[in-house]
């Protein structure tokens, strides 16, 4: 250790008179003075000084950091054991953030800036120290990129000398996504849960209290199954775009992730969960190939739908009678014009979006209504391109066929995805 070194550690040291911890001593050399650690950085700075070992007491404490590091080793370990057994959560993996009084975190600010130190922040050693510290104890790992649990440590009441428990401990458990696709084999259920639109899901005569427009959903019957196994607190469903009510999703289903939020248990068995949710779907709904997956699926899912093609079954009512040879008439259909439909126009913008048909085979049923198997692409509204909408969409199965139509069934038979 050369002597310039020495010499600026023995001004920062005389600067608070004697009142720096070996953890705030070793941070600010820690560019140029070897150690495993801040400490014991510290520690050989005093030793090549020829000075006592650093004590706190009550009177003198740390001019930086008020013996904050003294509190890491003595109280914050308890205090995660605590609530980690309160809460009851399981997990492999976690991060650690702290909150520190305004004070510290400028007086070590200050004193970078007046012996002009280029080194990390306090923060960043109080994090890595009790992460170093719960790693240790609780036999588990940190882990930047894939966090269970992230672990904040508030200490900004530590400088208050009236409260008992000055540091607080929160755990904020990250989400599990599951993945997979459904297939909903009966008309009549929403893809997620609505609320009654008469009390806006506070409960009322109207939907017998339940807050709930419908009793079920795509989304209800696989949630509540995966709920009751993670011990989680709420579940959002993810869909690569949705169907109506009155539609069924068959072949092999639509692509949904599900979000479980504050999961206490991580670790479930996926084909066991598709077991125990068929006996409750009842042949109403059926979810394939369920497996965990990251954050980002979502993302990938909730924006997938418009770059997709869809594959329908519809059977299509006619006012008059029509022809087998009329229907050869529907494979001009191409590039649609729609705007959005009136049906949806409360709740989407009004707007005028081009989509394309990819391919139409029609087949007669009888003397006014035939089978349609028709490929788009995602986006584009079957039932206005069958009636055209009041004409907001252009060309369409009625015009083209001069016969007023419209679609009696309908069927999602295939999505793709990328």
């Amino acid at each position: 250790m050369n002597q310039e070194i020495l010499e600026k550690a023995q001004k920062l040291i005389n600067y608070a008179n004697g009142n720096i911890c070996n953890h705030c001593l070793g941070r600010k050399f820690s560019d140029c003075v070897e150690g495993n650690g801040n400490e014991e950085r510290g520690i050989r700075i005093r030793e090549a000084l020829n000075l006592e070992a650093y004590n706190s007491n009550e009177n003198e404490k740390c001019l930086i950091c008020n013996d904050l590091f003294e509190d890491i080793d003595t109280k914050v370990l308890d205090l995660v054991n605590e609530k980690i057994e309160f809460l009851q959560v399981e997990f492999d993996t976690f991060v650690v953030g702290c909150k520190l009084p305004k004070e510290i975190v400028e007086k070590d600010q200050e004193i970078s800036d007046e012996f002009d130190f280029d080194v990390e922040i306090i923060k960043r050693e109080v994090n890595r120290e009790i992460g170093k510290l719960l790693e240790a104890n609780l036999k588990q790992n940190v882990d930047f990129d894939g966090e269970d649990v992230l672990v904040m440590v508030d200490f900004r009441r530590i400088l208050r000398e009236d409260l008992e428990n000055p540091i607080k401990v929160r755990l904020q458990i990250n989400p599990i996504f599951i993945e997979g696709r459904y297939r909903k084999l009966i008309r009549g259920i929403p893809q997620t849960k609505w609320p009654c639109t008469k009390c806006k899901g506070r409960g009322c005569e109207e939907c017998n209290f339940t807050g709930k427009q419908y009793p079920e959903s795509v989304e209800e019957l696989l949630s509540e199954t995966v709920l009751k196994h993670t011990k989680g607190y709420e579940a959002k469903f993810h869909g690569a775009g949705r169907e109506d009510i009155d539609v069924r999703m068959l072949g092999t289903g639509r692509p949904f992730v599900l979000e479980i939020k504050e999961p206490k248990i991580r670790k479930i068995d996926l084909k066991r969960i598709e077991e125990e949710v068929a006996e409750v779907a009842k042949g109403k709904t059926e979810y394939l190939n369920l497996k965990f997956t990251e954050r980002k699926r979502k993302a990938e899912i909730k924006v997938s739908s418009p770059d997709t093609y869809k594959v329908y079954r519809a059977l299509v009512k006619c006012e008059d009678d029509i022809r087998e040879e009329d229907l050869e008439k529907l494979q001009s259909l191409h590039m649609i014009q729609q705007r959005t439909p009136i049906r949806v126009s409360h709740r989407r913008a009004d707007k005028i979006r081009e989509k394309e048909v990819k391919s139409i085979e029609a087949k007669l049923i009888d003397s006014n209504t035939f089978e349609m198997i028709i490929k788009t692409e995602g986006g584009l509204y079957i039932k206005e391109l069958i009636s055209s909408d009041e004409g907001r969409s252009n060309p369409s199965v009625s015009e083209v066929l001069g016969i007023q139509a419209i679609c009696a069934e309908l069927d999602v038979i295939e999505v793709g995805i990328k």
